[in-house]
């Protein structure tokens, strides 16, 4: 199944990456978004051969919403610049169950992935192995029992958002790896990449890309009384 497509030409194509879904393909053997998209070009354009199509970032398979995609060699090492600039700008949505304290802020940890548990710890203090990773954020509405939290990741570590709502005794919603409490579709967690912000690699226009919000019980439930 084809994901919704938000923006596509010659370079590039910007899906809105299902929940439960991997970016990369990996030992698992399961279709990526990578794979899903190759195929959509090489059908909808009757391209012979192998069909260049890369992902330029990575979102985790439990989460949803705007990922960018190469359709070139060169798209993806001028997109892959930006990223190394930290000139991209990604908007996430998260659900938790409780309010981080303050309701907005900037939250700077060390943190270390053990490749083996597929998990990340954190910590104040730089060291074996350990890597910045800063995240800002602000609460935009509380809607019983949901609260639902606006992030930036100002650096781009693996699980950075989903530790630091942890470190803050607020898990997402579904996040079980981290604590979080269950959810209505236990292939999800309710973290949403919901706008992406960057300059074209190659006409050099100013783009933002916003993601529709996944058909799920508790982003509709947000949705319904109003975001």
């Amino acid at each position: 199944m084809i994901p919704e497509i938000l923006h596509e030409d010659n370079h590039l194509i910007i899906v809105n990456k299902p929940f439960g879904v991997l970016t990369h393909g990996d030992r698992t053997g399961d279709a990526s978004i990578e794979d899903i998209v190759r195929l959509y070009v090489k059908e909808k354009y009757a391209k012979p051969g192998n069909v260049y199509l890369k992902a330029v970032h990575r979102l985790d398979r439990p989460v949803s919403g705007a990922l960018i995609l190469a359709r070139t060699s060169k798209a993806h090492e001028r997109m892959a610049l930006q990223f190394k600039k930290h000139l991209v700008h990604k908007t996430y949505w998260a659900l938790t169950a409780r309010r981080p304290s303050p309701n907005a802020g900037t939250v700077s940890q060390f943190i270390r992935k053990d490749t083996a548990r597929n998990t990340v710890s954190w910590h104040d203090t730089s060291g074996d192995g350990r890597r910045e990773a800063v995240t800002e954020y602000k609460v935009l509405k509380h809607i019983e029992p949901y609260y639902l939290i606006k992030l930036h990741p100002v650096t781009g570590r693996s699980h950075q958002l989903r530790v630091m709502l942890r470190s803050k005794r607020c898990p997402i919603i579904g996040d079980v790896k981290y604590n979080g409490r269950a959810v209505s579709n236990p292939r999800s967690i309710m973290l949403h990449s919901r706008i992406i912000r960057f300059t074209h690699p190659v006409s050099k226009e100013d783009l933002m890309i916003e993601a529709p919000l996944p058909d799920l019980e508790e982003w509709n439930y947000i949705a319904a009384i109003g975001l």
